[in-house]
């Protein structure tokens, strides 16, 4: 791990044990961390605490308070940071559920959310389902036991239906309507790309893994090589070829019906 990064997480356990003292059972690396994919200078920090039971409002106020950038600076773009109580990540609920939201960063623009309720549907409630799914499988742990024994995995049914919250969310974005290359589409494509592999094969991996996955597996798609070779400076998909994949990879997982496959997760039902 980067040096300045694996500083910054002992830092943020500890200030986040600061807070919440005997009632942190666990903080987690998720996303690109989690998932063995992490660039400094482009990848965010995700980071999943877990407490023994709901937080009070004094305490969300102090671990906004003491894990805002400003108060520990973050070598990324910015943090992702997400508190959950044992019993809601024990669940397998697809609801958000989480007891403090709070993106934070130079490059990030703020966000504290500690309701719920008060996550607007318009930014989208698939997020956290998701994440905990990935959570389950590959959360790194900073401290606590291991993620797979702290978070549930999502049921067959929510997984698919979350996944086509989420395409649709990406689909329903602005996008260039001309065959210029336009930046983001490369993050979009790939994003689909994982979505897809998680839906096929019952595995999380990380973006550019999922794509070339399913390049190596016959897929012919011109963008999603121009995806990964954006992600090493070349040009990006255009909105065109990134939203018509999007719409392809949706339609597969909205329509392909799935079963629970070896550990409950997700796979393709097969004919023959």
């Amino acid at each position: 791990m980067d040096s300045d990064l694996q500083h910054y997480l002992d830092d943020l356990v500890a200030a986040a044990r600061g807070v919440l003292g005997a009632d942190l059972v666990g903080a987690y690396a998720a996303g690109s961390v989690g998932l063995g994919a992490y660039q400094p200078g482009r990848s965010d920090v995700d980071v999943a605490l877990v407490s023994a039971g709901p937080l009070t409002q004094a305490a969300k106020r102090e671990v906004v308070a003491r894990l805002r950038h400003e108060a520990l600076p973050c070598p990324a773009r910015g943090l992702e940071l997400v508190v959950y109580d044992r019993a809601v990540a024990a669940s397998g609920t697809p609801e958000p559920g989480f007891e403090v939201e709070l993106n934070t960063g130079a490059a990030m623009p703020f966000r504290c959310t500690v309701d719920p309720d008060d996550r607007p549907a318009a930014d989208g409630r698939f997020w956290y389902g998701l994440d905990r799914s990935i959570l389950h499988q590959s959360g790194l742990p900073l401290l606590g036991p291991p993620a797979g024994e702290v978070f549930a995995d999502l049921a067959p049914a929510d997984l698919r239906r979350l996944l086509v919250e989420a395409l649709s969310w990406w689909l329903a974005l602005p996008t260039p309507s001309d065959d210029q290359p336009a930046p983001g589409t490369e993050d979009a494509v790939l994003g689909a790309c994982r979505s897809l592999v998680r839906h096929r094969d019952g595995v999380w991996l990380a973006k550019v893994a999922a794509g070339q996955r399913l390049v190596d597996a016959g897929d012919r798609a011109e963008v999603i090589h121009r995806a990964i070779a954006a992600r090493h400076g070349g040009p990006p998909p255009t909105g065109a070829q990134a939203r018509a994949f999007q719409q392809r990879v949706r339609d597969e997982i909205a329509g392909q019906p799935v079963v629970s496959g070896p550990g409950g997760t997700a796979t393709r039902r097969r004919a023959g």
